[in-house]
């Protein structure tokens, strides 16, 4: 649907126009404006613009003329018509022969016709046709708006516009993974994903200059397969591309331009794809919300009953009668990370989040690569998982699990510091909770003994959820706050860390070189620190009682002062 150089001069006043070159073309020559020009041409004269003139400042000579046709061919006009009789009254050969070289229509008018009457017949068929586009348009628009309303999949959606252009087509997420296609073969599809992972597509090219149309401007163009593509992002209301649109320009498109209906077919198909990408979104959070909640009840034991808890799982897709056991993880450094990085993002609650949901892809993944079916969520700083635990599987279930999530981890985000937990098996509906409760007490106890980043297991925790027990009775608690309190008084006052020099004391059974050595200390210094740990706690370091006793109320004061909250 164009208007063409041979509609133009199949007009009844241009009965006595004469093409004098590539008049060939004349059907496939668009004319997209008419204007009239006379030297100079410099950036005067438009892409396709059908170019009127008398030649008048030309002068007769001839090298002039051709530097005036050579500037109007160099502009992209789609022909030159000269009036003849006045100024020019015959083409050179030369110049007739330039026009050739560029396949560029040259057409003599008879002197007496008018230029506003030419001009005002091609603009009534200029604006006709501006006007079936823009209906074309709208219709297009209400149309894709339709298939939006009617909940329609993003493959018919793409069917549409691939009708409607009468081109391939992909649609991509930002990463140009596809999400649909329409036209495209199996091979063209091989040869994109090759392509996308060297890092051809999507494109990422400077923004084109030459062109003012906000639309134009934010378009890219590649080369698959020996057809040049043209890349249009589905943009976020924050303007930032959340996928792409990809279309096959046809084969006589040599030039790779778009006409005006195709322009306007991809700003709507772009806005079409945002909306559709905008409602699965919304759909999707709603899904990760009721699973987080669902989650975080079952890990609560806030559910009153089993059949309650199993309609809600069967809802979301789970299948509590699997056998599952808790995990519980912290990523330790996230605050660091975002000071360090400064991100653009306008909170650390909103960059937060966009990482943790990275991290359930990762736990999401690893559950998919063992075959395993798995449940998280995140509250109160924590990871929850539910791990599925086939009854043959040992330890290595959830030991091979987190594994794979921290060489991941590692690979693509090696500077966050994660902390795991493991509890132990649920075995019935009622133990989904107290699976959890103990991987979170084995996460608090393995931070605490270790430091952040490192894993512990519920079962390796004996001895220290021991000392937590006897820590809460009221003697132990008056015994372990008179023996240790003078030492924490003292540490913080003088920066001695006797605590710490007690605990590797003890740690090489009294030995003081290999003590010194370890703490890179005098021999001197580290007795003076043992004999003032004495005269503190009033105890023996020698009495083999009073050594007992104080290690007893330094494990117990080093695991309270990270006490979980259920051990």
């Amino acid at each position: 649907m164009q208007l063409t150089v041979q509609d133009v001069l199949d007009y009844e006043l241009l009965e006595g126009a004469v093409v004098r070159t590539a008049k060939e073309y004349a059907q496939t020559r668009p004319v997209h404006w008419v204007s009239v020009m006379e030297m100079p041409v410099e950036n005067f004269v438009r892409r396709n613009e059908l170019v009127l003139t008398t030649a008048m400042g030309c002068k007769n000579d001839v090298e002039i003329f051709r530097g005036f046709v050579k500037d109007i061919i160099d502009s992209g006009a789609a022909a030159l018509m000269i009036a003849m009789g006045r100024h020019v009254y015959e083409i050179p050969k030369e110049i007739a022969q330039l026009a050739e070289e560029h396949s560029f229509l040259l057409v003599e008018l008879p002197w007496e016709l008018r230029f506003s009457t030419v001009i005002e017949e091609v603009m009534i068929d200029l604006n006709d046709l501006h006007r079936q586009e823009r209906q074309r348009s709208e219709q297009v628009q209400q149309d894709l708006l339709k298939l939006i309303l009617a909940d329609a999949e993003l493959e018919k959606i793409a069917a549409y516009i691939r009708r409607e252009l009468d081109s391939a087509l992909l649609i991509t997420d930002a990463h140009g993974a596809v999400q649909a296609a329409s036209g495209f073969s199996r091979a063209k599809l091989e040869e994109w994903e090759r392509q996308v992972s060297e890092g051809l597509f999507p494109i990422r090219q400077a923004v084109p200059k030459g062109n003012r149309d906000p639309m134009i401007q934010k378009f890219r163009s590649g080369e698959l397969g020996g057809r040049k593509l043209v890349q249009i992002p589905v943009l976020q209301v924050s303007e930032e591309a959340q996928g792409y649109l990809f279309i096959e320009l046809p084969e006589n498109a040599c030039d790779g331009r778009l006409d005006v209906f195709s322009v306007h077919v991809l700003e709507h198909a772009a806005t079409t794809i945002s909306l559709w990408r905008s409602r699965q979104n919304a759909v999707e959070e709603t899904k990760a919300a009721l699973r987080m909640d669902f989650v975080r009840e079952l890990a609560n034991g806030e559910f009153v009953t089993k059949e309650q808890a199993a309609s809600r799982a069967r809802a979301l897709g789970y299948d509590l009668e699997l056998p599952y056991i808790g995990l519980a993880g912290s990523p330790e450094n996230l605050r660091e990370l975002f000071g360090r990085r400064k991100p653009d993002h306008s909170s650390y609650t909103e960059w937060s989040k966009s990482m943790i949901a990275y991290i359930e892809e990762e736990i999401h993944y690893a559950a998919y690569a063992m075959k395993r079916t798995v449940m998280t969520g995140y509250v109160d700083g924590y990871l929850i998982i539910f791990l599925e635990k086939p009854p043959e599987s040992g330890q290595e279930n959830q030991i091979n699990f987190l594994d794979l999530i921290e060489r991941r981890m590692g690979n693509l985000l090696p500077e966050v510091l994660l902390s795991w937990g493991i509890g132990d098996h649920a075995q019935d509906f009622a133990g989904f909770s107290s699976s959890f409760q103990h991987a979170k007490a084995a996460l608090e106890i393995g931070r605490m003994k270790k430091g952040p980043g490192h894993r512990m297991d519920y079962r390796d925790t004996r001895a220290d959820r021991l000392l937590l027990q006897l820590a809460k009775t009221e003697g132990m608690k008056d015994i372990i706050q008179s023996t240790i309190q003078p030492l924490v008084d003292y540490d913080q006052q003088r920066q001695m860390d006797l605590i710490g020099t007690f605990s590797a004391y003890n740690h090489y059974q009294g030995n003081v070189s290999q003590t010194a050595r370890a703490l890179n200390l005098h021999r001197q210094s580290l007795l003076y620190r043992l004999r003032k740990i004495e005269s503190l706690t009033g105890l023996s370091l020698v009495d083999p009682d009073d050594l007992f006793l104080l290690e007893l109320c330094v494990r117990t004061h080093r695991i309270r002062a990270t006490e979980p909250n259920d051990a």
